[in-house]
């Protein structure tokens, strides 16, 4: 066999090694997540707020209690996560939800959510604004389109209309 085939069967080889065991790893996180999340639901409450302001920022920015910002993984406590600093009753704190809960809620609402200790598991707005989705860049350009192509035919119609 030449050599450059026995190289690229060595890299083939390398590199479905290096799938299978990603592979496993996979399926391992995916388990420990499922059972985490299990959990999580289980010891998960109903609770009203009001939300006061929402952010991402950095764990050790958030005012969370120290203990919290501990045990967290060092690889995040740097990321900046969401967080909702919200009113229970007479009481301020800050609370930690997941990215498509933190694009649902605006801040000065009050709402009704399924929270297991800091985490924020789901959300449901009682009073309040409705969010707005935030337009993509693509549908601003189409929006621009639409508005030149309008503007173009009341020029037309009205050069037409004058002859």
């Amino acid at each position: 066999m030449p050599l450059p085939i026995k190289i690229l069967l060595i890299v083939i080889a390398v590199l479905l090694v290096l799938l299978v065991v990603l592979y496993i790893f996979g399926r391992k996180a995916e388990k420990k997540a499922d059972s985490q999340r299990k959990t999580m639901e289980g010891q998960s409450q109903m609770m009203s707020f009001y939300v006061i302001d929402k952010k991402k920022m950095k764990l050790s920015e958030a005012g969370f209690p120290k203990i919290v910002v501990e045990q967290t993984p060092k690889y995040l406590r740097r990321a900046k996560v969401p967080i909702l600093k919200v009113k229970v009753g007479p009481k301020v704190m800050s609370l930690m939800c997941d990215g498509t809960i933190f694009d649902s809620i605006l801040p000065k609402q009050e709402v009704k959510a399924q929270v297991s200790g800091i985490y924020v598991m789901s959300a449901k707005r009682i009073r309040g604004p409705l969010p707005e989705p935030k337009k993509t860049r693509k549908q601003i350009k189409e929006e621009k389109k639409a508005a030149k192509l309008a503007e173009k035919e009341k020029t037309k119609k009205a050069a037409s209309k004058s002859k």
